[in-house]
Formats: C-alpha cells, sequence, structure tokens
C-alpha cells in the first residue's frame, strides 16, 4: 500500500526591480549635491578665468604683466565681478529661463496654436544651427573691421554648436546622435565660450584703464623719499626732485605721482597726466633706502 505524495506549489517568482521607480531620497540627495558641486567649480573657474583677462588687460594698458604683480584667486575673482552688469545678468537669467518657457506659457493659458507655431520656428532655428556657425566663421576672417564687436563672432560660433546638440535640430526621431559624437561640438562651443569672456573681460579692463588714465589725479598722491638720486626722469607731470640737504637721511624728495597699486611692498606709480604712448610706470621697492608717504586725494572740486 503506498500513499499518494502532495506535490509542494512552486515558489513565487521574486519581482523584477522597477526601473521606473523614483530614485531614494539620499540617492537624489547625493545627486544634487555632485550637481551644485560642479555647477560651482564651473562658475568659480569661470570668475578667476575672467578676472585674470580683466587685471591682464587693464594693468598691460600701464606697461604692467599682471603675473609679475601678484593676485591671489580671491582678487581675480572680486575683480571679475565687475562682469556682472546689467546686460549680462539679463542674458544670464534668460538663458536660464528659456528651457521653461513653454510650461511658463501653458500655465499663463496661451493657446496651444501660439505654442506649436513657437515650436516649430525654433526648430526652424535649430536645424539652422550650421549657418550661425558658417557666418560666425566668416566673421573671423574680418576681425580687424568688427572692432570693438570682436565678441559678436565667437558668439555666432558657440550658439550655433550648442543649437546643433538640440532635439529640435535632428530631422528625425531616430537621428539623434550618441553621445560620443556631441562630445567635440560641446568641447568646441565651450572653447569659443572662454574666448567670448576673455574678449568681454579684457575689453572691460582696458575700458577701466582709459578712464583711470583720464582721471589720474583723482588718485592717492604718493610722495617718494629717498637717500640717493633715483633714476626718475620723464614726462612734465614728474616734479623735479627736491634735494633737501646733506644733513637729512632721506635727502631727495620726489612728487607729482600718483598710486596705481600696491603689492609685496612694491609700489607702482604713475606721474600726474599719464600718457600710454610716452609715459612709464615706476616700480619702488619699499626698503630703507626708501620713504613712501600716501596723502590725501583731491576733493569733489579738484583741489588737493
Amino acid at each position: 500500500m503506498t500513499d499518494d505524495a502532495t506535490p509542494e506549489p512552486d515558489p513565487e517568482p521574486e519581482p523584477e526591480p522597477d526601473d521606473t521607480a523614483p530614485p531614494a531620497p539620499a540617492g537624489r540627495g547625493i545627486e544634487f549635491a555632485n550637481t551644485a558641486l560642479g555647477a560651482s567649480s564651473l562658475f568659480l573657474a569661470l570668475m578667476l578665468y575672467a578676472g585674470l583677462m580683466h587685471n591682464a588687460s587693464y594693468y598691460g594698458y600701464f606697461h604692467m604683466d599682471t603675473f609679475a604683480v601678484g593676485f591671489d584667486a580671491l582678487e581675480l575673482a572680486v575683480t571679475s565681478l565687475r562682469l556682472m552688469t546689467l546686460p549680462v545678468l539679463t542674458t544670464l537669467a534668460l538663458v536660464a529661463f528659456l528651457p521653461r518657457l513653454p510650461e511658463f506659457l501653458t500655465t499663463l493659458g496661451v493657446p496651444a496654436v501660439v505654442l506649436r507655431t513657437m515650436r516649430q520656428y525654433g526648430a526652424v532655428l535649430a536645424r539652422g544651427h550650421l549657418f550661425f556657425v558658417a557666418f560666425g566663421i566668416a566673421l573671423l576672417f574680418f576681425w580687424r573691421f568688427l572692432q570693438p564687436h570682436t565678441w559678436v563672432a565667437p558668439l555666432l560660433v558657440m550658439c550655433g554648436l550648442l543649437l546643433g546638440q538640440t532635439a529640435a535640430a535632428a530631422p528625425g526621431p531616430g537621428a539623434a546622435k550618441p553621445v560620443r559624437h556631441r562630445a567635440v561640438p560641446l568641447a568646441v562651443a565651450a572653447i569659443f565660450g572662454m574666448w567670448l569672456i576673455a574678449l568681454a573681460a579684457g575689453r572691460m579692463g582696458q575700458a577701466d584703464a582709459e578712464a583711470d588714465a583720464a582721471g589720474v589725479a583723482r588718485r592717492v598722491p604718493v610722495v617718494v623719499f629717498s637717500t640717493e638720486l633715483l633714476s626718475m626722469t620723464g614726462p612734465p607731470g614728474l616734479d623735479a626732485p627736491v634735494d633737501l640737504g646733506a644733513g637729512k637721511h632721506f635727502r631727495y624728495r620726489y612728487t607729482g605721482l600718483r598710486l596705481l597699486v600696491e603689492r609685496h611692498d612694491r609700489y607702482y606709480l604713475i606721474p600726474t597726466g599719464f600718457d600710454r604712448d610716452s609715459d612709464p610706470t615706476y616700480v619702488i621697492k619699499d626698503d630703507d633706502s626708501v620713504r613712501i608717504e600716501l596723502h590725501p586725494g583731491v576733493t569733489e572740486g579738484g583741489a588737493r
């Protein structure tokens, strides 16, 4: 006599992981932190680069090498804040807001036909990105005729390359380019973007230098005392040295100078009425043989 064996039920299959499930809060936090860190690092690098280009143009106007003067990273970053003008901030705000424009217009109740027309025009603009690139490259051959609007050429090339990487630039649903094919255009666009920043910062640095040179009388007056005669000769704005007598430790006095900048015990001075084409910039090292006196500047009426 045999017993009938009862078949065991098959084990239930384990549920497959759902790839569409939202990431865990911890994962979202790490992703957000990485994105914020990367964006902050890029922004800081751009600020340092812009500050360096501004200072190079500014001090180059006064026959100085910004690397020889020596500025730290904080000073370069603060200098780059001068680029944050109203047009620049407005442009950045529009660039950040543009991807959300359709959603915003939908919230305002804009008719669908208007939104569809805007998308069609945007697609046409994106598909014509090569015309932007070609026109920008053509302008590079007429560089000297673009002054002072040379920034237009790299801007056109950069915008054309970026438009070419948008989904609207693809003629069909299967025409999206692999990531490896998009790396080169994005890298070239980044290079032209850096060039654009350099041109804008350099132009602003030169404009600041020209304004300071025109108003040199408003800068801090400097009187230099020395134990020996200094080889400081030049423009009419520099007064002749005054001999205070053999009994004085600092026997000679020099006036008619204005302070440009002071770094590492070195005073960079320019004469009153500075002319870039003919006047030098004096570098005086503060040591036992020299005494530097900084005097009050001019008043609103122009008198010392």
